[in-house]
């Protein structure tokens, strides 16, 4: 095989579908993550045993969580097309990729949320009750503070789920290394560029877990 004719020929089409894969990896991530952990953290709350206990409110938001997390993201990425058109004004490339992953994660994410909650100390909740700390400063310096490393670990857990999930939006027009491996790899029966497409994601796969892994190890307090 020659390389440097397979790079000059496909170079710029894996680096854009790179680069688009991981646009939509970590914007659905990062925005899965901003209506996961309020999610999260009230289901703790409202939680019988939580601070601010309301099992009608508790029931509805295990309900809605469970609900979207038994949706096949490929199902609910056609669902979502009329919504999709709606909020981002296409349903097709980058953009159009972005919300219903979010969509998809965001419930995902509030169960992790919840279940690193579940792991800080109730030892510690109680100190900072004996202190005269809020509802807020408990939720934001005990329960977010504490498990900071397990909302890490799950921040590469969906980061790399999301990652997967690019591979289904590009079945429909959403671009990414995805599309590429299909339209090349599968459609026209290139090997090198599905191998091609196959390397380049072990290898932003290994080095987001490994960068994941490495801050953990820094902040754990435990360790």
């Amino acid at each position: 095989m020659d390389f440097q004719a397979f790079f000059d020929q496909y170079g710029a089409l894996l680096a854009m579908g790179t680069w688009e894969t991981i646009v939509m990896s970590v914007v659905s991530t990062l925005g899965a993550y901003v209506l996961g952990i309020p999610l999260g953290v009230a289901l703790v709350l409202t939680n019988p045993d939580g601070l601010k206990p309301h099992r009608v409110l508790n029931t509805v938001l295990g309900w809605i969580v469970n609900m979207g997390r038994s949706i096949p993201f490929i199902i609910l990425l056609v669902v979502l097309i009329p919504v999709t058109r709606l909020v981002m004004g296409t349903s097709l490339g980058v953009p159009g990729a972005v919300f219903p992953l979010i969509v998809a994660a965001a419930p995902f994410v509030a169960r992790m949320v919840e279940q690193s909650i579940a792991e800080v100390d109730a030892g510690l909740i109680e100190a900072a009750q004996s202190f005269g700390a809020s509802t807020w400063q408990i939720v934001c310096k005990v329960f977010l503070t504490e498990s900071l490393p397990s909302l890490i670990r799950g921040f590469a857990i969906t980061f790399i789920t999301l990652f997967g999930y690019t591979a289904m939006a590009g079945v429909v027009g959403a671009g990414g290394l995805g599309d590429i491996a299909i339209r090349y790899g599968y459609q026209r029966y290139q090997d090198d560029v599905m191998v091609a497409t196959l390397i380049i994601t072990v290898i932003l796969v290994q080095a987001v877990q490994s960068s994941c892994n490495f801050a953990v190890r820094k902040i754990d307090k435990r360790k």
